[in-house]
């Protein structure tokens, strides 16, 4: 696979899960400026352990797919970066444009980290198969949550929004190796 192929796989997974975006905005509004790192950080982790549920039992009840739930995980990494940016917690309605603004500026930079890592890993991630990549995000939720603890302070470890931006990709790469 090259680097063309990717980024255009990129682009599609993230065109789509954007309109899910977009069109949850203009249902709800920016409502969830409420949410605190930790709410968000709960948000991805229930949806990244349905998951997990799913492949082990081999069964589901509730008629929402895999990859529904790993758009709501990209979607809810963005909300995430986002509300790092934002910290007048007065401001709870963000107007459609400037929402926009940041939903796009948050998946550039994952983008531009995705292909750095891919051009010093060597897209390693298209051997992985999709648990390894619901680990990897249950991972980087319990990073977060431990930073939380530690109130934002890392003695060596990138913070929470690297882990936001991991989470990110990961779920594009699981979207992207669906059908594999």
């Amino acid at each position: 696979m090259t680097q063309v192929n990717t980024d255009l796989q990129y682009d599609t997974i993230v065109k789509n899960c954007r309109e899910i975006f977009l069109q949850k905005t203009k249902d709800y509004g920016t409502s969830w400026r409420v949410y605190r790192t930790i709410s968000i950080a709960d948000q991805i982790y229930i949806k990244a352990k349905r998951i997990r549920n799913i492949q082990q039992k081999g069964t589901q009840k509730i008629n929402d797919d895999i990859i529904g739930e790993f758009r709501g995980i990209l979607n809810y990494a963005v909300i995430g970066l986002i509300q790092l940016d934002i910290h007048d917690d007065e401001i709870e309605e963000l107007p459609l444009d400037k929402t926009i603004q940041y939903y796009d500026d948050k998946i550039l930079k994952a983008k531009n980290l995705m292909k750095d890592k891919n051009h010093d890993y060597g897209e390693a991630w298209r051997d992985m198969i999709q648990e390894s990549f619901v680990d990897l995000i249950l991972a980087k939720i319990l990073r977060i949550k431990q930073i939380i603890r530690n109130e934002g302070k890392t003695l060596v470890s990138e913070g929470i929004d690297a882990n936001f931006y991991d989470i990110l990709n990961y779920a594009v790469f699981a979207l992207i190796l669906q059908d594999k």
